[in-house]
């Protein structure tokens, strides 16, 4: 299963919420993300200076927005964070590993 070939759907409040099992398998096809109380996924890159990390969140924005699931971003000079869960389900759905497996792809 390759998560780059999906989409992301629309959320619907408290339907899709992952279980830990869930959970744990679709971590296989994102494994450089840190899994965080099987609520959230989030990982650090890191760049030579602020102008890469600042390109590299603008296409995180327009990925975020051309699949309707909005990540939290933090950067800075050399780096960007970011963390992604499904604020309708309070945890992860599949649109979150969809997500970052597209971003792992920038």
């Amino acid at each position: 299963m390759d998560l780059t070939d999906k989409k992301c759907k629309p959320c619907e409040l408290g339907v899709g919420k992952l279980i830990p099992s869930d959970i744990e398998a679709f971590m296989t096809h994102t494994p450089k993300w840190t899994l965080q109380d099987n609520h959230d996924i989030s990982r650090r890159f890191t760049f030579k200076n602020f102008t890469e990390a600042l390109a590299f969140v603008n296409k995180v924005g327009e990925l975020a927005e051309s699949e309707g699931h909005h990540p939290d971003i933090k950067f800075g000079w050399g780096y960007a964070e970011i963390t992604t869960f499904t604020h309708a389900v309070e945890g992860l759905s599949e649109n979150d590993f969809i997500l970052a497996a597209k971003i792992d792809k920038l």
